[in-house]
């Protein structure tokens, strides 16, 4: 999810919004077993039938993706289906086939774009700062400066994590961030290895929207790039730019499922996924999928939502896909290392829970060409903040799936917040 709604009064945003309301695309979302058997696709009636093991690296067409009639990602042993309900009927059935364990609609997941309202918004919050500090009363101080700032050497966030300070730059790992693509002339990546493909139908994987670019900038950014501050935490990761939101900023799970797929596929350490539909339940199919990229070593990372307004008391909650127990949602913190104002909170119960908290307020990062770089808001940015250290954690120690979740829980910074907004705190870099 990129940036909160644009701000307004407090209370005026609707509680559990983070984009437009959820949509549905009329297709099931189908969780096979275990086991390696095949589904008996014939018996239900489907016939055009795409199996992501006959691609190469994993990689599904995106028009595969939107013409068949079932798609079968063998990584995460998961189908996306177009089928009667009564065909799904007979595979849910699973009669002398592989088991279906659940179905479920194929969501609709959305960025937000900020466009003229990120404008807007600066404009009025600095209009009310400059009226603050002239209606002061005589003698009384205004707030004080945040905790960190940008500096000429490092964006606050880099500087949060201790990314700056670390020995450790990524090297060797391969950070897939599942987005909306990547400017991949962007002059502060010449040279990096880029690995670029899109799962969206009718786009290549050029970034149109910027949320992707961003995101990808804060992860596995330059240590110094040739103007601005260092803006990057895994400075040396390998990139794998999977365009699963088209540049409207909007996607389907088969999409997202799909760029999964690849990056397991690819044996991607760390998996970013700043995404989400608002949903307060666990979508199966990402508990599925989160869990079988885990047990083969790829660590899922995702942005816990925007939906909340803490100056008017309204908390939110995590939304899908995040709110999986096994995919690691992150929440935002603002430059006091305070919950940010828009950053949702945990659900009662199992899963819905906030993980871990990262930098998500006020982050400088790059931008699609010519503007090259932007500071945007959302538990969009604190995600890659997370998937960076992620990466420099498993070049540190060499571990993977669960074992990399529970190293960056045991070496994050403990905060004087409640763990239903932070988490186990935030997260550190290796030193």
């Amino acid at each position: 999810m990129i940036d909160p709604q644009a701000a307004g009064e407090p209370g005026s945003v609707r509680h559990g919004a983070v984009g437009p309301l959820t949509r549905t695309t009329g297709r099931q979302v189908l969780v096979l077993a275990d086991d390696d058997g095949a589904v008996d696709w014939a018996r239900a009636g489907l016939r055009d039938v795409a199996d992501s093991r006959d691609f190469a690296d994993g990689l599904v067409p995106p028009e595969v993706l939107r013409e068949s009639a079932a798609i079968v990602f063998a990584a995460l042993g998961i189908a996306v289906v177009a089928a009667e309900p009564a065909q799904v009927g007979v595979l849910a059935a699973g009669d002398g086939g592989r088991p279906v364990l659940s179905v479920s609609p194929e969501l609709v997941h959305h960025v937000l774009d900020e466009g003229a309202a990120s404008y807007a918004r600066g404009y009025r919050d600095g209009v009310a700062d400059l009226t603050g500090r002239l209606l002061a009363a005589p003698g009384e101080e205004p707030p004080g400066p945040a905790r960190l700032e940008d500096t000429r050497q490092a964006t606050w966030g880099v500087r949060a994590v201790g990314a700056d300070t670390s020995s450790r730059s990524g090297r060797g790992i391969r950070v897939a961030v599942l987005d909306t693509g990547f400017d991949l002339a962007h002059p502060d990546f010449a040279g990096r290895a880029v690995t670029a493909r899109s799962f969206v139908a009718g786009e290549g994987p050029q970034d149109g929207h910027g949320h992707g670019t961003h995101c990808i900038g804060t992860a596995c950014g330059p240590r110094t790039p040739p103007s601005g501050p260092r803006y990057g935490v895994a400075h040396e990761a390998e990139i794998f730019a999977g365009k699963v939101l088209g540049d409207d900023g909007s996607g389907t799970d088969a999409g997202i499922l799909a760029g999964m797929n690849w990056a397991v596929t690819n044996r991607c350490p760390v998996i970013s996924m700043s995404l989400g539909a608002d949903v307060p339940e666990a979508h199966p199919p990402y508990s599925a999928a989160g869990r079988r990229a885990l047990a083969q070593g790829s660590l899922v990372v995702a942005a816990a939502g925007n939906n909340a307004d803490r100056r008017a008391g309204l908390w939110g909650f995590v939304g899908a896909p995040a709110n999986s127990p096994e995919i690691l949602a992150v929440g935002a913190l603002d430059q006091a290392l305070a919950p940010a104002w828009f950053s949702a909170r945990s659900l009662p119960g199992r899963g819905g829970q906030v993980d871990v908290a990262a930098p998500g307020a006020d982050v400088c990062s790059a931008w699609p060409m010519p503007a090259r770089y932007n500071t945007i808001s959302g538990t969009s940015m604190a995600t890659p903040h997370v998937a960076g250290v992620a990466a420099l954690w498993a070049e540190a120690t060499g571990r993977r799936g669960l074992e990399l979740w529970a190293t960056l829980v045991q070496e994050g910074e403990r905060l004087l917040q409640p763990s239903v907004d932070a988490g186990s705190g935030l997260v550190l870099a290796p030193r």
